[in-house]
């Protein structure tokens, strides 16, 4: 019986749902690294040939038989001699579909185990287009016995204790896991020392990195020995394939220990996933470079950041459209947040289109006073003129609007709503703040920005405001964005009630104001970009709601 064993964790970026050959070439070139560290086993993520998440396109009989085909020629590959390979990806059995794992070893498919746990919450629906496989036992390879399990399998008790009593020697688990802020510290890791300490196997937990539409994939793969020591930590947001090395110590397998990549902070993964998210988002769909509006106000500044940083200052074109309610300090820092970047910057004023609309309108209008109407006439002409400039350019359009904004309804549809992605939609606007004041202060790994401030300490520091009418401000309408956003995260993240928040000490009024609001903003939330999933209750993905809703008059 052999007693050491080495296995390569193929941390990488195959996201790209439906783009089979790239996906392939991507687990060959894991391979390739893993043979010349002297691996045993490459491991790659879950549903690494297909693509996670592959949604309805499971449903297609040709991509099944495409992802199959490419399964065959992967294990085929490895008669050469060379290390085997555990890929993920569909598997057709009979009249049932599994989301598996496929072991490929000495030029064939070794072995398959079904995921067994289905998620069906939050951005999974996998009980809708997969059917479940029986819990799974442990697959042999080179003298050992592997307990594999897919993602969700681990999150629950069943299959870790079946792989245990049936011999597994280690728990191996393949995950297309979802980021969300401080996730490895708040649940991956506590869980997986709970399964260690029920089963007495290590663990190893391997994530894939990626951005696919609004999900970003952060990695941070990790491996628990039986004690509940953590042996190996790669890094957030980073692709790696890294070799670990295990021995037998009597009945049981330990690895040795290895490098230990701490998740950065709060704020620092936050802005990652956005960075990440954007990227694979622009590139993945072959545009260009993006374009976007850049006002003067905090939300279009950090989004230009997080573009640069994604992309580069020379994929990423800025315009200014000022109307007569602009201020000067608006102009000015709009211009000062391009330079800093250094960026393309175009200043179109909306003020000719203004007049246009005014009197085109006036005949039907008549006499009624100005109000939200005129207001939103400017963003949609604002909306208008980026949409052409993407429309001539091939840039996509980058919007700019908060989760603040979106849960209340702040924000125009068919105008500040346009454009083809979000790196804001699920911040809120606190956190728009301080992610602002962290960019200024520290420059990530790996961004393609300057290093420095990105924006000038006005925009961080001034009230808020659209600038749609003389000496408009945020909080001339909405409470304090503190107090906004903390019913907010009770009302969307907690499902609380008018009464529970009432009880940490809201105010009534505003809070009944609040869940009117975030009730009503349902339609237009309907037709927004994706976004970046930050939190774990993502407008869209993971929040649905009807938009013809009468529990509102419960709470009246």
């Amino acid at each position: 019986m052999a007693d050491t064993l080495k296995i390569a964790l193929a941390q990488i970026n195959t996201t790209h749902v439906g783009a089979l050959r790239d996906n392939a070439e991507r687990i060959r070139r894991a391979r390739a690294e893993g043979a010349r560290l002297g691996a045993d086993l490459v491991v790659t993520p879950e549903f690494s040939v297909g693509g996670y998440l592959p949604e309805d396109l499971v449903r297609k009989p040709a991509y099944v038989a495409a992802c199959t085909e490419v399964i065959a020629g992967l294990a085929a590959e490895t008669a050469d001699g060379g290390p085997g390979l555990i890929v993920g990806g569909p598997w057709q059995d009979g009249a049932k579909l599994h989301n598996a794992a496929f072991l490929l070893e000495g030029g064939r498919i070794a072995a398959r185990r079904a995921k067994h746990e289905l998620p069906n919450y939050g951005v999974f629906d996998e009980k809708r287009v997969f059917d479940p496989g029986p819990a799974p036992g442990p697959v042999p390879f080179r003298g050992f016995r592997l307990g594999l399990m897919v993602c969700e399998d681990w999150w629950l008790p069943a299959v870790a204790e079946t792989l245990c009593e049936t011999g597994a020697e280690i728990l191996l688990s393949i995950n297309g896991s979802p980021f969300e802020a401080d996730k490895h510290e708040r649940q991956r890791l506590p869980l997986a020392v709970t399964r260690v300490v029920e089963t007495g196997l290590p663990f190893v937990f391997l994530g894939q990195v990626g951005g696919q539409d609004e999900i970003v994939f952060d990695g941070a793969s990790f491996v628990l020995n039986p004690d509940r020591s953590l042996a190996h930590l790669l890094p957030s947001f980073e692709e790696e394939v890294r070799l670990t090395e295990w021995r037998r110590e009597g009945e049981r397998l330990v690895c040795t220990p290895g490098a230990i990549s701490r998740p950065p902070e709060t704020l620092g993964q936050v802005y990652a996933a956005m960075v990440l998210g954007l990227r694979d988002y622009v590139d993945k769909n072959r545009f260009p470079g993006v374009v976007l509006g850049l006002s003067g106000g905090i939300d279009s500044a950090l989004s230009a950041a997080v573009a640069v940083d994604a992309l580069g200052a020379d994929r990423v074109r800025a315009v200014m459209m000022p109307s007569p309610y602009t201020s000067q300090e608006s102009l000015e820092d709009a211009a000062e947040c391009a330079r800093l970047l250094g960026i393309r910057y175009d200043v179109i004023g909306i003020g000719p289109a203004m007049e246009a609309f005014t009197a085109m309108l006036a005949p039907v209008f008549g006499n009624r006073p100005p109000d939200i109407t005129e207001e939103n006439i400017q963003s949609r002409i604002r909306g208008l003129t980026l949409m052409a400039l993407s429309n001539k350019f091939g840039d996509m359009l980058l919007t700019t609007g908060n989760k603040s904004e979106m849960s209340t309804g702040y924000a125009t549809i068919y105008g500040d709503m346009a454009g083809g992605y979000s790196v804001l939609k699920d911040v809120y606007k606190t956190m728009v703040f301080a992610l602002s004041r962290w960019r200024n202060a520290n420059r990530p790994a790996g961004a393609k920005g300057p290093d420095g401030a990105v924006m000038p300490l006005r925009v961080i520091t001034k009230p808020p405001s659209a600038e749609l009418r003389p000496n408009q401000k945020d909080q001339d309408s909405l409470p304090p964005y503190e107090v906004l956003d903390a019913i907010l995260e009770g009302l969307v993240e907690g499902e609380k009630s008018v009464d529970a928040l009432v009880a940490e000490g809201h105010d009534r009024a505003t809070v009944l104001r609040v869940w009117r609001l975030l009730d009503r903003a349902e339609y237009k939330r309907r037709q927004a970009p994706p976004g970046v999933k930050i939190t774990p209750r993502a407008f869209g993905r993971d929040r649905r709601y009807p938009i013809t809703n009468g529990f509102t008059a419960l709470v009246t």
